[in-house]
């Protein structure tokens, strides 16, 4: 029977999946901007645009909801990890903020003519270094790099920087850059459709490679949280992470795109959870267990009281937005005449 800190860590786990199959894909779509290419370029970076109009802000929620989480829930792994990790969590930061500005000024630079350029690489630039960061910040808590002393924390100024982290960084790149040409296979048509199907096809096989490389890569820069992947529960979750990542490929290969994009979200969502079993019942491997980041057991009774009520009036909310704006073949079509 799990404990109530458990849960809470479920909680936050849940979180940190839905703002990664969610926001990942509108951080893959700046990240496919700048590489849009060929005859239709123009087209892909315009089909991105608006698919991700409606909904980009919106996904931070869920980062929100991690944040807060945390911080409620637990107070000690909340202190220690933005205190060992306000490098890569501020770069994140600067980039979420430079990409927003980017998105909402790309507007007024299309109606003036002027800046776009410049705007569209912004956009690109921190599309990309945004998860970037926050993969080399998630991957740091399994390093071994952050150590805790009678409260305080230890830690070298550029821990966070290794190629554990860096092959994580990577991996957060990947998964967004994965997510997204899948989604917008749904919601394109011809030759376009076609085109984010091989971009699909080839992002799966980019994050199947990386995510393979980081276990050799933790074998020599992380043992402890290589060890770890042996596991029963790792392995498990391991082979569903493949299994999801090869059917995604074969439904691709069949042009199962609504398929398909269920399966990518399974596979995004088994690789952090993956990552998740390896590290539990740590927060910070080694360092801080789930028990002791632990608020007061009132605090935990108090979250699980309030986060219903949260669920209730947020979910149909979001559920209403996702599918009212879950795109059209045409650009140009109201919001009544999407079609899935």
């Amino acid at each position: 029977m799990p404990t109530l800190d458990e849960l809470a860590a479920a909680a936050l786990l849940l979180g940190l999946i839905m703002y990664a199959v969610f926001g990942g894909a509108d951080f893959g779509g700046g990240i496919w901007t700048a590489l849009a290419s060929g005859p239709r370029k123009q087209e892909q970076r315009e089909s991105l645009f608006h698919a991700i109009g409606p909904v980009w802000e919106t996904n931070h929620v869920w980062l929100i909801y991690v944040v807060v989480v945390l911080f409620m829930v637990f107070p000690r792994a909340f202190a220690a990890l933005f205190i060992a990790l306000l490098a890569p969590l501020v770069i994140a930061l600067v980039g979420i903020n430079f990409r927003g500005a980017a998105f909402a000024f790309r507007h007024f630079g299309r109606q003036t003519g002027r800046g776009v350029p410049l705007i569209a690489r912004t956009f690109g630039i921190s599309s990309m270094l945004t998860p970037m960061a926050l993969g080399m910040a998630v991957v740091a808590t399994a390093g071994g790099s952050i150590r805790l002393e009678a409260g305080r924390v230890l830690a070298a100024p550029w821990h966070w920087i290794n190629p554990f982290t860096l092959v994580g960084g990577l991996i957060g790149m990947a998964i967004c850059a994965y997510l997204t040409p899948i989604y917008m296979a749904v919601r394109t048509r011809g030759e376009l459709q076609e085109d984010f199907r091989r971009r699909g096809m080839i992002a799966a096989l980019v994050l199947g490679g990386l995510t393979t490389l980081q276990i050799p890569v933790a074998m020599l820069n992380a043992p402890a949280f290589a060890a770890r992947l042996g596991l029963p529960r790792t392995l498990v979750c391991i082979a569903l992470t493949v299994g999801c990542g090869l059917l995604t490929e074969v439904l691709l290969w069949r042009r199962r795109f609504a398929a398909a994009q269920i399966g990518a979200g399974a596979t995004v969502a088994f690789t952090l959870l993956g990552f998740a079993a390896a590290l539990y019942p740590d927060l910070l491997l080694g360092q801080l267990s789930i028990a002791e980041a632990a608020a007061p057991r009132a605090t935990l009774l108090a979250f699980f009281t309030v986060l219903p009520f949260g669920v209730i009036v947020l979910a149909p909310s979001l559920f209403y937005l996702y599918w009212t704006f879950r795109g059209s073949p045409d650009p140009e079509a109201p919001p009544e005449d999407f079609r899935l």
